[in-house]
């Protein structure tokens, strides 16, 4: 099955970029060749773009509140394991203190870094970080792997905090949802909301299918065409019924 996730407003929307990053971060900084470092690098600079919304930090911190509430509530639940309980509201309180912990702007530790910021400059031009553009750059990539691996991991660290939480939200997200199983007849679906609003929806389907969903969603109807996943070719619909699961993903406000 191929899982694909759409955020139905801007808060999912940011939190699902950066869970993106911040797993391409992971990923190239455990590589060892210096384009896997320089990818890394690169992936810094997009987390600090996605990452400086003024309001993200106090929207993170808003959610995990309102979500602490909500799962403090279950306590004495017969259907629900305290531990499990206790150890996700300890993970939430964590959360929310290394959060309020983050000193200044979102990012600020890489913005008064003058060579970073050099660095960054030059990636919006193609080619611009050759070693003739920034000499410095390439001393750098020339060192260890091990060595230029703890520069990555220490200008990642301060933005940590709000990785672990928007791990959370989005996890109580994701299992918010039941799974619904539908057939697309000759790729086309709707279905009426009855106004019922999600905030993401996931939309699943067999590996074996070649095709690609499109959605379209608001509180009135969701719409869904199955594209066929022809890469050379216009977009032309995919026009047979297909078969896919749908999750109204919605946290409980």
């Amino acid at each position: 099955m191929i899982d694909y996730e759409f955020p139905l407003n801007e808060k999912v929307r940011t939190l699902l970029r950066l869970e993106d990053l911040f797993a391409r971060m992971t990923h190239y900084t455990g590589l060892d060749h210096e384009m896997d470092h320089h990818a890394a690098l690169t992936t810094l600079f997009e987390i600090l773009e996605v990452s400086c919304r003024a309001d993200l930090k106090s929207e993170l911190l808003q959610e995990l509140e309102r979500q602490k509430r909500n799962l403090s509530a279950l306590h004495n639940n017969p259907a629900i394991s305290e531990d499990a309980l206790d150890a996700i509201l300890a993970k939430i309180d964590k959360a929310s203190a290394d959060i309020l912990a983050m000193p200044g702007k979102t990012g600020q530790h890489l913005r008064e870094n003058e060579w970073l910021m050099g660095i960054k400059q030059r990636t919006y031009m193609p080619g611009g970080t050759c070693e003739f553009d920034l000499p410095s750059y390439h001393y750098w990539q020339k060192q260890g792997a091990d060595s230029r691996r703890e520069y990555l991991q220490i200008w990642l660290a301060p933005f940590l905090p709000l990785r672990t939480g928007l791990e959370i939200i989005l996890r109580l997200l994701r299992e918010s949802g039941k799974v619904l199983r539908f057939t697309a007849h000759q790729g086309a679906f709707q279905q009426m909301q009855g106004g019922r609003v999600a905030q993401m929806l996931r939309v699943s389907l067999s590996s074996d299918l070649a095709c690609i969903p499109e959605v379209g969603a608001n509180k009135y109807a969701i719409n869904i065409r199955f594209i066929a996943a022809d890469y050379a070719a216009k977009t032309t619909l995919f026009e047979q019924d297909t078969p896919f699961e749908l999750t109204f993903c919605c946290l409980p406000s």
